[in-house]
């Protein structure tokens, strides 16, 4: 350590959890304000942009509201800001942002403020540039000798130059044998670029050179250009520095020869204009930026070299001359001129630490005080420790590190639903459909302050209330609420649960006499299942139907006169043993049947979204009937077709309504604009003093208005499509989760990635649709866990979500999803490692014959048949026979 620390003058921490790099960093007049005092522009990855003038009441001081000249928030991230003269006609600084695609040129300016609250400052955008190539470091200077203005040179990532004459763009040229880009600077005494290749070598272009080379757009012509005749760009002087360099800088003062520095990864460089080396430095650390500045010793010149040890040398030539401790590990280094204060050493860190600093003498030097004598009583020691340990153990009993078991909850919420419908309907519409009641009791053990109730149940499902406030709840009360679920709309839901949410406050003390803490906020919930006979009736079996599947299960078959008692006829009980029909309320029918002498369920009927919730409500009452007879090993499977071809023309019917949305969204805000301008012209008509014909302006108003309304019943009437066609997809995505679950044997963790993939969305919006989510969370999958091989985990996923075009893409990963868990693949969230692919024969799943049933489980239309993976290991294939 260096015994002495660099004495701190001003310092600020930027933001929270924001990145910063080397050219984030640049100190300039930049206001143009004229007093020779520089400001300190700092822009960081996260896109913020600020401006400080420091003014400390005393050195060391923190940040003061009106040291922060301006601070804006852009769009993009922020890779360099420079300060020079970028703006034609005019010698004024102004201050140039380097982003990613765009180059952006503002003006700085300040206005004298009237009171005490100091000046203001604003930023006003002179010119930008789009860039078609990604950038990575920019320079600037009087390119080809130009005098009171300065041009712009951006070096993007595959290696060329891009040239801006102020507000337009000159030309661009590839350099070549390009691999990596390095530090870029320009040398106006040779009017040449200078940078490190990737070869380790330092390479200077001559601007000349590379005006009058041939021009190339792409990377394949410059290259041609080599093996052609023409002027191609040429490199003026090589140096080979046998290492990578962290930056470069021209300087040129007075007392001293003009020199390139070129900081590298162990040592540092000074060179001619011509290439040639004056001196090197062997650096015995890691460095992390540097800055020549001028010297008082006639023909020397200072550098500060800051290190990843937080130290910061300075260097006369080759001689260290003094090192100073910093508090941070310094990314960029500047040398400004600040209230009087000429030479401040402004540091930057790549969290955000900025400080400016000065070089002093105070010794940093810690004394350790004297220790009494005196002998040790262990005794007291070992009681004085374990009363402290004691403080411990009942502190940590007290804290709500670890969530607490049900019974020991401050506050306990749980709802009770009636197992028969009301009697009377309590649905809130005209029309009388089944309602069921739902008592939630809140029980507190605790005062529980403004408690406050929300029961959340899926659309087309309602409730009579959904929020319910109360007073303040004292210790073991309690209260009990009822409300009613209804069916609003004539499509079935894609779930039967619901949730209760109770939000409150428990008390935490006195903060003093006079102020009292509100509480600590906190949640408890609970969820209810409510019942099949809400959402459809019994009704006769049907025995043709357009979609069938069949669940398998390794127990007898149990007769629906048990599982299913509340759609059951008393009048005709032996016919509904082993088939029962239900009727929903859009007048579509799904039949259940049971196999007589296998142990076999199948569900149809003639829309595939239908057989969710009774396959859903068939496999949990087998569950509930098997735990009640204490059986542990009960287990469903399917081994049918999955029905991907008619899945995926609920999902092509749901995107072709949201582009429908799309499309009248966009006519009815032309048809608005339309309609505001026919406005104003009537206006003025209307204002005018000297009446002039309306020349059917009227009649025109009126069509317009005409139009709106009539685009506005029709988004309307596609909104409330689109959202029947989502709560259809919601069923059917839930119904092949559950089939691919029992098809592939998944475990519950498994299945929740399965449920994450698949529905990740309760609703549509406009900005964020179901096909985009589902095929970015597949899209991941098949990358990471499902991949192949080392390539496909190499892809980058896409970090935007827009509309796609059209469903293809998606249909085709949901495809592939399916087939590669048809080969082994398993669900996972780790990315370590790929999972081993299982050899499997071309084929498929055999069809099962099912003769005791009255017809055979055939899926029309079928998209894919996969095996399962018992079949996979154990049967042959038999490319689509019968056995």
């Amino acid at each position: 350590m260096s015994l002495f620390k660099a004495r701190d003058w001003w310092s600020t921490i930027l933001g929270e959890k924001e990145d910063f790099d080397q050219g984030c960093l640049c100190v300039a007049d930049v206001d143009n304000s004229g007093s020779g005092l520089d400001k300190i522009i700092v822009g960081s990855y996260m896109g913020y942009l600020r401006i400080f003038n420091p003014h400390p009441v005393k050195p060391g001081d923190g940040i003061q509201p009106e040291d922060l000249l301006l601070e804006v928030q852009l769009r993009e991230p922020i890779l360099q800001v420079e300060v020079g003269k970028f703006v034609s006609g005019t010698e004024g600084l102004h201050l140039a942002v380097l982003h990613c695609r765009k180059l952006c040129v503002y003006a700085v300016s300040g206005t004298l403020g009237n009171v005490e609250h100091g000046n203001q400052y604003q930023m006003k955008l002179m010119y930008e540039h789009n860039l078609q190539r990604t950038a990575c470091n920019m320079t600037y200077g009087p390119f080809g000798g130009v005098k009171g203005r300065d041009l712009i040179c951006i070096q993007s990532m595959d290696g060329m130059l891009m040239f801006f004459e102020q507000e337009s763009y000159a030309f661009g040229r590839f350099l070549p044998g390009f691999l990596l880009p390095g530090p870029l600077t320009y040398s106006s005494r040779t009017d040449s670029f200078i940078t490190v290749s990737s070869c380790r070598q330092v390479e200077s272009y001559k601007y000349q050179v590379l005006a009058f080379a041939t021009d190339a757009d792409e990377r394949q012509e410059a290259e041609q250009q080599k093996l052609s005749s023409g002027k191609r760009v040429a490199v003026d002087w090589v140096l080979n520095i046998g290492e990578q360099a962290l930056d470069i800088c021209v300087v040129s003062f007075n007392q001293a020869v003009s020199s390139i520095f070129v900081l590298g990864e162990r040592n540092f460089f000074c060179l001619k204009d011509n290439g040639q080396i004056r001196f090197m430095k062997k650096l015995d650390y890691n460095p992390s930026c540097f800055i020549p500045y001028c010297s008082v010793k006639e023909g020397t010149i200072n550098t500060l070299i800051g290190n990843h040890s937080k130290m910061l040398n300075v260097y006369q030539d080759v001689t260290l001359k003094w090192a100073t401790q910093l508090p941070h590990v310094p990314v960029s280094v500047k040398v400004a001129n600040l209230q009087d204060l000429k030479g401040v050493i402004v540091t930057l860190s790549d969290n955000g630490h900025l400080q400016c600093s000065y070089l002093g003498t105070d010794p940093s030097l810690f004394q350790a005080p004297r220790v009494e004598s005196r002998e040790i009583n262990y005794e007291e020691f070992e009681a004085e420790m374990k009363k402290l340990q004691k403080i411990i153990k009942e502190a940590a009993k007290t804290q709500d590190i670890l969530p607490r078991s049900e019974k020991h909850r401050d506050l306990i919420v749980t709802a009770e639903v009636s197992p028969h419908l009301d009697t009377e309907s309590r649905a809130m519409d005209s029309e009388a459909v089944p309602s069921v009641t739902v008592k939630v009791t809140i029980q507190s053990r605790v005062a529980a302050q403004k408690p406050s109730l929300a029961v959340c149940v899926q659309a087309p499902l309602a409730v009579t209330c959904d929020q319910f406030f109360f007073e303040d709840l004292e210790p073991d009360s309690s209260e009990t609420v009822a409300l009613s679920v209804f069916l609003k709309g004539n499509c079935s839901p894609s779930e039967l649960e619901g949730d209760c949410v109770v939000s409150y406050n428990t008390p935490t003390g006195n903060l003093n006499l006079c102020c009292v803490i509100v509480g600590t906020p906190k949640v408890a919930q609970c969820h209810f299942r409510l019942p099949l006979r809400l959402v459809c009736s019994p009704a006769q079996p049907s025995k043709a139907a357009n979609h069938k599947l069949t669940i398998d299960t390794n127990k007898p078959p149990v007769s629906f006169l048990t599982i299913f008692p509340d759609f059951v006829d008393p009048s005709s009980e032996d016919d509904q043993a082993n088939a029962l029909g239900f009727q929903f309320s859009a007048c579509s029918k799904t039949t259940l049947l049971a196999s007589k002498t296998s142990q076999r369920y199948r569900i149809q009927s003639d829309q595939l979204e239908d057989l969710w919730l009774i396959t859903k409500e068939l496999v949990l009452r087998l569950e509930e009937h098997f735990k009640k007879q204490n059986c542990k090993d009960f287990a469903c499977t399917f081994s049918g077709s999955i029905p991907l071809q008619e899945y995926f023309e609920l999902i092509d019917r749901h995107f072709e309504l949201r582009l429908n949305a799309e499309k009248f969204r966009e006519l009815l805000a032309e048809r608005a604009v339309q309609f505001r301008a026919i406005e104003r012209r009537l206006l003025t008509r209307f204002k005018d003093k000297t009446p002039a014909p309306l020349q059917h302006l009227d009649t025109l108003l009126e069509g317009t208005f005409r139009e709106v309304i009539a685009l506005a019943d029709a988004a309307e009437e596609n909104q409330a499509n689109l959202f029947q066609a989502f709560t259809k997809l919601r069923s059917a995505t839930h119904l092949m989760v559950m089939l691919i679950s029992l098809w592939q044997k998944l475990s519950t963790d498994q299945v929740a990635i399965l449920e994450a993939t698949f529905l990740p969305l309760v609703e549509d919006t406009p900005e964020l649709g179901w096909e985009e989510a589902v095929d970015a969370a597949i899209s991941y999958l098949l990358r990471t866990c499902l991949s192949k091989s080392s390539k496909e985990q190499a892809l980058s996923l896409s970090s935007q979500l827009s509309m796609p075009k059209d469903t293809s893409r998606l249909k085709k990963n949901i495809t592939l999803f399916c087939d590669r868990l048809a080969k082994g693949g398993r669900l996972s969230l780790s990315t370590d490692s790929a999972p081993q692919q299982a050899a499997l024969t071309p084929g498929g799943c055999a069809t099962i014959l099912e003769s005791e049933l009255e017809d055979r489980t055939v899926v029309p239309g079928s998209a894919a048949t996969f095996p399962s993976r018992g079949q996979a290991a154990k049967q042959k294939p038999t490319h689509g026979k019968k056995r």
